[in-house]
């Protein structure tokens, strides 16, 4: 009887396996960008509390900090993480302001016109009929979550993008890979939707 255990509980995971590879099913780039649009139509405003994994190319141990995300239409987002890495970030369409008020820093980085917050609401605000040039767009789903890959094809400071989110209108988690080896993960809850923010609610001072 002893025998048959470990045989019994082999058989087991490879059905368990062979389930979770089964629920994973592909999607084109057009389903997920629509997906994305659809869910995201009848939000204007939103507020999201994160935790933030970051994992330098220099460093062996994670930087892991909590904090605050604010997102209003139709280009404008803040993020503000807490001691002990304090920073605040404005992203005005292709605009972003960087302020780490420890150390007393501030800095503007213009991103490429493509990868624009606005351009690419924009883009989303109608019936998505086809890929944004510039762009590899991957997706893929295992149950209700969808997983969205965006890969510029310029060269730039952003390899890629990953963008879990549920049709719902619940944004999981977003993962940033930059070329230099960087990587960033974010983890959303408590995400509260069009509560009404006004432009004093992005404000890095």
């Amino acid at each position: 009887m002893n025998a048959r255990i470990p045989v019994f509980f082999s058989l087991l995971l490879i059905i368990l396996l062979s389930a979770s590879f089964a629920s994973a099913s592909s999607l084109s780039a057009l389903e997920g960008l629509e997906m994305l649009r659809k869910t995201f139509v009848g939000i204007n405003d939103f507020t999201a509390q994160i935790t933030q994994e970051k994992q330098l190319s220099l460093m062996k141990r994670k930087m892991v900090a909590s904090g605050e995300v604010r997102f209003k239409k139709p280009d404008t987002f803040y993020m503000e993480l807490y001691s002990p890495y304090a920073s605040r970030v404005l992203l005005k369409d292709n605009s972003l302001i960087l302020k780490l008020p420890n150390e007393g820093v501030r800095q503007k980085v213009t991103l490429p016109p493509e990868q624009g917050l606005g351009r690419w609401l924009e883009f989303l605000a109608h019936p998505v009929t086809t890929v944004p040039e510039g762009f590899v767009i991957r997706t893929m789903r295992r149950g209700e979550t969808v997983q969205l890959q965006i890969s510029p094809r310029k060269k730039g400071v952003m390899k890629e993008l990953q963008l879990f989110f549920q049709p719902g209108g619940e944004l999981k988690r977003l993962v940033i890979e930059e070329n230099n080896r960087d990587k960033t993960v974010i983890t959303f809850s408590n995400m509260k939707k069009n509560t009404g923010l006004s432009e004093k609610d992005f404000q890095l001072e």
